[in-house]
């Protein structure tokens, strides 16, 4: 097993002891940042293994948590249902979209990606009758399975956790297949991996439909998890927050996306004592990471793992 791989494991086992220590609000926070992974997990499939620029995974968090919280209220299914329910809606609509969308390349696809979040915002903000509109939609069902309600802030950490460690060993696994190397030619080279047999427009869609599974989860817990969702909540902001996660945290690595996810959750935190300057030295840190560190954070760690090794060899 690998340093960086046990070192992992381990880190992920600890973190099962932390709802008996944080406060409730940290605890809440991390939650949050949980939730946030899996739709970072997405942007790392289709940003880092095949080079897509997205600008609009927000919006499939936000498609995902529509879907699960009407489903839920309005129709009567359970969380599991309604999960994976939100999953597939989402990478349905990922793949349509993704057909006409993919074609373009560079800061056009970029473009095209923040339309659609902006697009998709509008929608949800004026079907009122179906999503209520700028005023939101409220009495989203706790989430229960296996007769377990996660009514709790430590009964939930445990359910996100859960979640969060299986899409992660499915997308480890993925990345070691054929398709995730083919995505990764693609990334590389487009053109080589064409000429190689790589049906290239049809991975992308399917990275693009992952990416979107991935939003609709995301989506689904944060749904529930808030019992409350409105249009603001998967804004264009939203959107680069969750790029920008993935960067910092190290864009082709599932532990970087769920580093960079917690650590950006809780920065904003930890820089609250600055007042309403908080916000400039946030962006300016955010700045010099992105800089100093352009592998992230996971590839500081492999690169200190790697020295230590050939120290000892």
């Amino acid at each position: 097993m690998k340093p960086a791989t046990a070192i992992a494991g381990a880190a992920a086992l600890a973190s099962l002891g932390l709802p008996l220590v944080l406060p409730q609000y940290e605890l809440r926070v991390l939650i949050l940042a949980l939730i946030s992974a899996l739709a970072v997990i997405g942007l790392c499939i289709a940003f880092g293994w095949c080079g897509l620029i997205q600008l609009g995974q927000a919006a499939f968090v936000g498609v995902g948590a529509y879907s699960s919280a009407i489903l839920s209220r309005e129709y009567g299914f359970g969380f599991a249902a309604s999960l994976l329910s939100a999953g597939a809606v989402t990478g349905l609509l990922a793949v349509l979209i993704g057909v006409p969308l993919l074609r373009l390349r560079g800061h056009y696809l970029a473009l095209a990606t923040v339309g659609f979040n902006a697009t998709a915002v509008i929608v949800i903000s004026n079907a009122g009758d179906l999503t209520g509109g700028y005023d939101g939609y409220s009495g989203i069902p706790l989430a229960a399975l296996f007769g377990i309600v996660f009514e709790s802030d430590t009964r939930f950490f445990y359910l996100a956790w859960v979640i969060l460690a299986m899409v992660s060993l499915g997308v480890v696994s993925l990345r070691a297949s054929r398709f995730g190397r083919a995505l990764v030619a693609i990334r590389d080279d487009e053109l080589a991996a064409g000429t190689s047999g790589v049906p290239v427009v049809r991975m992308k869609v399917l990275a693009y439909g992952l990416c979107g599974v991935c939003g609709g989860l995301s989506g689904a817990l944060y749904g529930h998890y808030s019992h409350y969702i409105s249009p603001g909540d998967f804004d264009l902001v939203r959107s680069i927050t969750l790029l920008v996660m993935l960067i910092v945290g190290g864009e082709t690595s599932v532990l970087g996306a769920i580093l960079g996810s917690i650590l950006l959750s809780f920065l904003p935190e930890w820089l609250r004592f600055l007042g309403g300057g908080y916000l400039a030295v946030f962006g300016i840190g955010v700045l010099l990471v992105l800089v100093l560190m352009p592998t992230g954070i996971v590839g500081i760690v492999r690169r200190v793992l790697q020295r230590r090794g050939a120290a000892h060899g």
